[in-house]
């Protein structure tokens, strides 16, 4: 659940994007759209990996910002790459603690949540499953525990839209896949059910909780699941070409039990007039989006 430090919410200064890629990007442009100031960080004005990075990026803030930490290995899929995630989170928590801010969001995941059939919400305990989930939590205590200053948490689940890097199965894989003509291939028969989220709504949600000085933590789920086939005839209902769907025996058990499903009334108590996009509609969007149309 999230608590609002300010009973009006207004934009701060300036808004410090830490990995202004896909999700950190829609942050910035929903914060500009606004009418608010964004900085834009990326690798090539922080590594946040080399020698002497945290005194760079202290640099970088002022005490009225607010800072929005994307920036991250993702997927976290070894211990490597856990190594070095907790190695970026250690240099912005030394950065912070050299020049506070006003306040941090943190892009987390809700990967730090246990598999159950029941909706997960911001109440359930952190419980991870895998090292991804292992990771967000990790560099989520650490803020909370080291940095001294305010933190609000976003965990999205399953994220789509047009500029997506990852080409993951689902939404993205599958638009890709039809707009060049090919086939689309199941895992199994696609009957597992998800929530996914439109990165245009997490967005959103980055730019009031940056507005409100929100604290606490916020799922960035819709509250509808899927399934993965129900996903793939949306996206070729869109394509004027004839695309297969077909399904492929499993080779292991569904992931997540085949249902992961999450309970939204955290984010309407917090942000009332906020809507999620409905997965059609985005979906839509999102080719338009692709298609200059």
């Amino acid at each position: 659940m999230l608590d609002h430090r300010l009973a009006k919410p207004a934009l701060p200064p300036c808004t410090v994007v830490l990995g202004a890629g896909f999700v950190g990007g829609a942050g910035a442009d929903a914060i500009e759209a606004a009418g608010g100031r964004v900085e834009r960080v990326g690798r090539a004005q922080v590594d946040l990996l080399a020698d002497g990075a945290a005194a760079v990026l202290s640099e970088q803030l002022r005490a009225d910002d607010v800072l929005v930490v994307v920036s991250a290995e993702a997927p976290c899929k070894n211990g490597e790459m856990l190594e070095r995630n907790i190695a970026m989170m250690n240099t912005v928590v030394a950065a912070l603690k050299t020049q506070p801010v006003a306040h941090v969001v943190y892009i987390s995941s809700d990967a730090v949540y246990k598999d159950k059939m029941e909706p997960l919400a911001e109440t359930d305990c952190a419980e991870p499953g895998g090292l991804h989930g292992v990771m967000h939590l990790a560099r989520e205590r650490m803020l909370l525990d080291e940095s001294g200053v305010p933190v609000g948490i976003l965990r999205p689940t399953l994220v789509y839209g047009a500029s997506d890097p990852h080409n993951g199965y689902g939404p993205n894989r599958f638009r890709r896949l039809a707009m060049d003509g090919k086939d689309i291939t199941l895992f199994g028969e696609g009957e597992e059910r998800r929530d996914h989220v439109l990165v245009d709504d997490l967005g959103e949600l980055i730019k009031l909780m940056v507005m409100h000085r929100s604290t606490g933590v916020l799922n960035g789920a819709t509250g509808d699941v899927h399934s993965f086939r129900e996903v793939a005839e949306m996206v070729v209902s869109h394509v004027p070409l004839r695309i297969m769907i077909k399904g492929t025996p499993r080779s292991g058990a569904m992931p997540h039990n085949g249902y992961r499903p999450f309970n939204p009334s955290a984010t309407f108590h917090a942000f009332p007039d906020f809507r999620y996009t409905p997965l059609a509609e985005g979906l839509a969007k999102v080719h338009r989006q692709a298609t200059g149309g």
